[in-house]
């Protein structure tokens, strides 16, 4: 697979399962389809080998010994790290799935997975973690104003995003309505946008529809 001329690295596919069949299966795979693969036992080893300049995509699976897949998702989520992560399962349930999702998971898919569906979502997530990165390579200042927003900065910025009103970001913060108007000031202010679709405008070409803030 012939991937495009970047200033990043080779992307690397991170499997993580604690089943030795299972791991050897999905590198194999992996690999058969030119793509460079790491393999993990468990969380630990993974987290052990692990690095903020590596890039990709990560194959976790939910239910291991040890550090679960999930309790990985959120030690990276702690740590800032917004990386695409697919988690597996072949006890998928609601519950477990809304939760990976709810933690930035971009997707889930059920075990044993149909070679073709797991080769096409990890093609996504790689190109999403490449497009993100090389947005975040092109305007470092815009990543460092986000950086420096406060948690109630993003909690405002999050609502002005999903085209709340002033007053029912008031109302979902437990505000006054002249409250949530002077953090919406105060969030255009430190990311320099003159307005409202300046923010949006900015957030996707910047973060290519994915969340910027773990």
């Amino acid at each position: 697979m012939n991937h495009p001329q970047s200033p990043l690295p080779e992307p690397t596919v991170f499997v993580v399962d604690d089943d030795p069949s299972a791991l050897r299966a999905m590198c194999f795979l992996l690999e058969c389809n030119s793509w460079r693969v790491e393999g993990f036992s468990s969380a630990d080893d993974f987290l052990k080998a692990w690095s903020v300049d590596r890039h990709g995509c990560l194959l976790l699976d939910v239910r291991m010994p040890g550090m679960s897949g999930l309790e990985l998702q959120a030690a990276l989520t702690r740590n800032g790290v917004n990386f695409p992560i697919i988690m597996m399962s072949g006890y998928g349930d609601v519950t477990t799935c809304a939760q990976a999702f709810r933690a930035g998971a971009v997707d889930f898919l059920e075990k044993p997975t149909d070679h073709r569906v797991l080769l096409g979502r990890v093609q996504e997530a790689v190109k999403r973690d490449a497009t993100r990165r090389q947005a975040q390579f092109a305007s470092p200042q815009f990543i460092a104003r986000l950086d420096s927003l406060t948690p109630r900065d993003r909690e405002v910025m999050d609502r002005l995003m999903e085209g709340k009103s002033l007053k029912q970001i008031a109302l979902e913060l437990n505000v006054s309505v002249q409250t949530s108007s002077k953090h919406r000031i105060r969030v255009l202010e430190k990311l320099c946008v003159a307005n409202d679709l300046e923010l949006l405008r900015n957030l996707l070409r910047h973060s290519a529809n994915e969340p910027i803030l773990a």
